[in-house]
């Protein structure tokens, strides 16, 4: 018997980030009677097979033995960078979630971390963490990478993440609701404490903030504004810090509609194409139900990308990609023809891309193009 399941919720993120072959959303297809039988659980293809044929256990074993292969074959391009043939360089940089992640990131030879999802420190924890205990945080991980730039995106809260010491009130229809950014723009001191702490943590190695959330210009200079005055409080009282690039994430399509404007607020983009799926398709990536409907592929998705990221480069304003799609080597080289500068995915996806686009030849025309499929 076999089950599959959606590799886009939060859930599969984080075990994908630790490098734990997963399958979540089964629902009932797991039933009690399976305990104590063989099981066989294939990460890669959100499938799960108890008690197996031979014929099916063979493949499978065979099919982990060319992952560790490739893998292993990986392990050459550790500390050479990912530039292609004709000489572009991108940075391939990790997703985290805590400095438990920071292990796999130096095991993964990441150029940096491109995404650091603040919000755990929120999840787990039973008050709102204050500025000195985000500042060891924010510290720890920005000197453990030695110079290296540290992505951290702000609150990103609401929707499948909460914390009940926020008291937000529950929603018919949370994705769209009170989030992230929204949150952050209302409940102004609790933004602050964080900007505070991440201003601090520049000090001791290379930083940048990442807004998410965002549909307006509006947002994005009211949140450059609350940023800049947390710097001058802090500089009145004698704390120092350092340069911080300021980011959005783009992340609904009305950020990739207005992409042109945007960019002359902010330094870097960072699609999160995850949301940005699930926003474009009007699909719930939380509902297994719907994974024959959800394509990541769609050349809807892929347009706005290549939208966003063209957008940006007319004003000096860099591109990545920190969604998972970053880490499909299907569309590789579909984002390096659109031009994206950087690719933040989990620590133990960096190695295996590097090798592909060390392998890649941008000078022979591309075999197909993606953006005008369906």
């Amino acid at each position: 018997m076999a089950g599959r399941s959606t590799g886009s919720s939060h859930t599969a993120i984080f075990a994908r980030t630790m490098g734990i072959p997963a399958v979540v959303g089964l629902g009932d297809a797991l039933l009690p009677d399976y305990d104590g039988r063989e099981v066989y659980v294939d990460g890669a293809a959100g499938e799960v097979y108890i008690d197996p044929d031979p014929e099916t256990k063979a493949q499978l074993i065979s099919r982990r033995e060319a992952l560790l292969r490739l893998r292993q074959h990986a392990e050459q391009y550790r500390g050479v960078p990912a530039t292609t043939p004709e000489g572009k360089r991108i940075q391939l940089c990790a997703n985290i979630g805590s400095p438990k992640d920071l292990e796999a990131v130096e095991q993964g030879d990441g150029d940096g971390i491109g995404l650091f999802r603040s919000e755990f420190l929120y999840l787990n924890s039973g008050h709102p963490p204050t500025e000195e205990e985000q500042l060891a945080v924010y510290r720890r991980v920005v000197e453990t990478m030695a110079g290296k730039k540290v992505v951290i995106r702000t609150l990103d809260i609401g929707a499948d993440k909460q914390a009940d010491y926020l008291g937000l009130e529950k929603e018919e229809n949370p994705a769209l609701g009170y989030r992230a950014i929204r949150i952050c723009l209302t409940r102004r001191e609790l933004f602050k404490t964080q900007l505070r702490a991440i201003l601090r943590a520049s000090a001791y190695g290379t930083v940048a903030v990442m807004f998410p959330m965002i549909i307006s210009v509006r947002e994005v200079k009211d949140a450059r504004e609350l940023l800049e005055d947390c710097r001058r409080e802090l500089t009145g009282q004698g704390c120092p810090m350092g340069r911080v690039e300021v980011g959005i994430m783009v992340e609904t399509p009305a950020a990739v509609m207005i992409a042109d404007e945007l960019a002359r607020e902010v330094d870097f983009f960072s699609l999160g194409t995850n949301d940005l799926a699930q926003y474009t398709l009007a699909i719930d990536r939380q509902n297994p139900k719907l994974d024959a409907f959800y394509n990541p592929h769609h050349p809807a998705i892929l347009r706005m990308i290549r939208h966003t990221i063209e957008a940006g480069h007319r004003h000096g304003c860099w591109g990545g990609i920190c969604g998972e799609l970053g880490a499909d080597p299907a569309l590789t080289e579909t984002f390096l023809r659109m031009g994206i500068d950087e690719l933040s995915v989990s620590p133990a996806a960096i190695l295996p891309l590097r090798k592909r686009i060390r392998e890649l030849d941008l000078s022979r025309p591309a075999a197909s193009e993606p953006l005008d499929g369906a």
